[in-house]
């Protein structure tokens, strides 16, 4: 697959019309959603403009060659051996963990485990299930792993499911095969429910190990759900498809009440387009190279220009998790940032209450975007120095 620069921003402003581009003004650099600046492989390119070329925009019923398209990945990747029966479509990601849940957790009154700082769609998902958000926070001070003593206290206290951000956003964190199997542990121990979000799992870095969860649950009787999509590893989001995987013969009974509509809202030209990624990985090898560069830019530029901003180094995925506590920006950085800066970064209150001080970035855009990033971020910073500076004392 051939890989393409970045588009300049302006073409970028001027040709695309996602949330990345008309939420704030022109004069706003945008690092914040979860899309790519680059264009999609010309592979998938092609069996899009083929589909429409054919007509073949209707309603789907079952997975049919993605499921055994996506076990072929899964093996190939990771060693996780999926029977292909056991696959279910999904709308996107957020839809497969929904429902899910909503067939594990009671109509009314359930309890799901959540880890802050995490995706924060995570308290909206739980909230639809009518189900209680249960926060046991990741351990800042073991660099972002969970909190294993504090899951195992939420589980004996009873709750219905978890669901594990594997890699973790905003974090970037793998989690190891042992943490993971220390939760698979917990879980068979407790019968809870473990729903694993993998989307960011094919952007794996380089010498990080990924262990999809369904692999250690098995091998200690735990139940799991996996739900992922090409979406994030091939820049997918809005063509709308996922799948959503019974990691054991109990959920996999339990899975076929998924509502039979949930194929039906799945995308066909999205059920293609993962197909194609799933089938040619090689341009999703080109973008994780070019994002592990743009890291090592963006913490060599912050070291130079803004030291007092520390980022924590991710396992996987373009998403980097920044702490600017000890720049003197306020619980949320993101909005001072916007406002004085113009660049515009997730919120880090929004991942939850142990994301004050922090921002959420995206890096899969040009070097030259890191550049002026950080170029903003100083910015800010020396105005808000000066400000302060200019307050005088009583």
């Amino acid at each position: 697959m051939t890989f393409e620069p970045a588009l300049p921003l302006p073409e970028l402003r001027r040709t695309r019309s996602s949330i990345k581009w008309r939420r704030f003004p022109e004069d706003v650099l945008p690092l914040f959603v979860a899309e790519m600046d680059w264009g999609i492989a010309p592979e998938i390119a092609a069996v899009l403009a083929d589909a429409l070329a054919k007509g073949d925009t209707g309603y789907l019923d079952n997975p049919g060659p993605l499921a055994p398209a996506f076990a072929d990945f899964a093996l190939a990747s990771w060693g996780w051996r999926v029977r292909p029966e056991w696959v279910h479509l999904a709308t996107d990601v957020t839809v497969g963990i929904v429902e899910a849940l909503r067939l594990e957790a009671p109509a009314v009154g359930g309890r799901v485990v959540i880890t802050p700082p995490v995706y924060n769609p995570f308290f909206e998902m739980v909230g639809e299930t009518n189900s209680e958000v249960i926060e046991v926070p990741l351990v800042e001070a073991s660099d972002w792993s969970l909190d294993l003593a504090g899951l195992e206290a939420a589980f004996r206290a009873g709750v219905d499911a978890m669901i594990l951000c594997h890699p973790h956003n905003p974090t970037g964190r793998v989690h190891s095969r042992d943490a993971l199997a220390a939760l698979a542990r917990l879980a068979a121990a407790h019968d809870v429910l473990i729903v694993s979000d993998e989307v960011h799992a094919p952007l794996a870095h380089p010498g990080t190990e990924f262990v999809p969860f369904a692999v250690v649950a098995a091998e200690v009787g735990a139940r799991s759900v996996t739900v992922t999509s090409a979406s994030k590893g091939w820049n997918l989001a809005g063509v709308k498809c996922a799948v959503v995987v019974a990691g054991d013969e109990r959920t996999a009974a339990q899975l076929q009440g998924l509502p039979e509509e949930l194929a039906a809202r799945t995308s066909i030209l999205g059920l293609h387009a993962n197909i194609a990624a799933f089938a040619n990985p090689y341009w999703r090898d080109a973008a994780v190279s070019q994002i592990v560069a743009n890291v090592g830019l963006l913490e060599a530029e912050l070291a130079a220009r803004a030291p007092s901003v520390r980022l924590v180094a991710p396992d996987a995925g373009y998403l980097v998790w920044l702490d600017f506590r000890e720049t003197g920006l306020g619980d949320d950085p993101a909005a001072v940032l916007r406002e004085v800066g113009r660049v515009a970064f997730n919120s880090g209150p929004s991942f939850g209450a142990i994301g004050r001080g922090f921002v959420r970035a995206n890096l899969a855009c040009d070097p030259s975007t890191v550049v002026e990033a950080v170029s903003r971020i100083a910015r800010t910073l020396a105005l808000v120095a000066d400000t302060s500076a200019a307050v005088p004392t009583r």
